[in-house]
């Protein structure tokens, strides 16, 4: 791959700006990939719509790889990036506590009308499962086993947990490697050990053992 330009492209998660990603933006510049965040308005665009809107931003970065680093509802969207654009070039996926079959927490705010619109669009073929099974791609999946958090105090969670999302929650037919560790659902973003992981993902394919 020498030779080759490879960018990184960062993709947030519900609720969230892509702000709370900068340290690992950082983490990943250091590790010598330029990296482009992609924003979206989580509450008002479903997935499916944010990932038209991914395609159209990615046809704006260079490199002649393009990865993906998502975290939470981020890697939904990029399950459905693959559904409206197919053609993408070569790169390899990390996701970081995606709940890719579903989180039981959103279940449970969805049964309320409230609930249903804080989540807002972010539910359809999203929070609530049922997002497209992403084929031909290496994804790796990190999830956190660190149970601080909200989630428990709304659903029931089976554990490990990372105070939101379960890590069963994080499996998925798509998934080529799968790796706990133990941080919580935001303090993965900041954790030094993740970004080693991410770093490594994106050049082997593997996690380190």
């Amino acid at each position: 791959m020498a030779g080759m330009r490879t960018s990184v492209v960062t993709v947030h998660g519900w609720h969230m700006s892509g702000l709370e990603m900068a340290l690992l933006r950082r983490r990943l510049r250091a590790g010598g990939h330029a990296v482009y965040p992609f924003r979206y308005a989580s509450q008002r665009q479903t997935p499916e719509q944010a990932a038209r809107a991914l395609a159209a931003f990615l046809e704006q970065v260079p490199g002649d790889l393009v990865h993906l680093v998502a975290h939470s509802l981020g890697g939904v969207v990029v399950r459905h990036l693959f559904e409206a654009a197919p053609v993408q070039r070569p790169g390899r996926i990390v996701m970081l506590g995606s709940p890719l079959a579903g989180s039981r927490v959103a279940a449970r705010l969805a049964r309320n009308r409230a609930g249903r619109w804080w989540l807002g669009a972010a539910l359809d073929r999203g929070l609530l499962g049922g997002s497209p099974i992403l084929r031909g791609r290496d994804i790796g999946m990190l999830a956190g086993s660190r149970s601080l958090g909200p989630g428990p105090l709304i659903a029931r969670l089976p554990h490990p947990h990372d105070g939101l999302i379960a890590v069963d929650e994080t499996q998925g037919p798509d998934v080529s490697r799968h790796l706990t560790l133990p941080v919580t659902h935001m303090g993965m973003l900041f954790d030094t050990v993740v970004a080693h992981e991410t770093l490594h993902f994106l050049e082997a394919g593997e996690f380190l053992p």
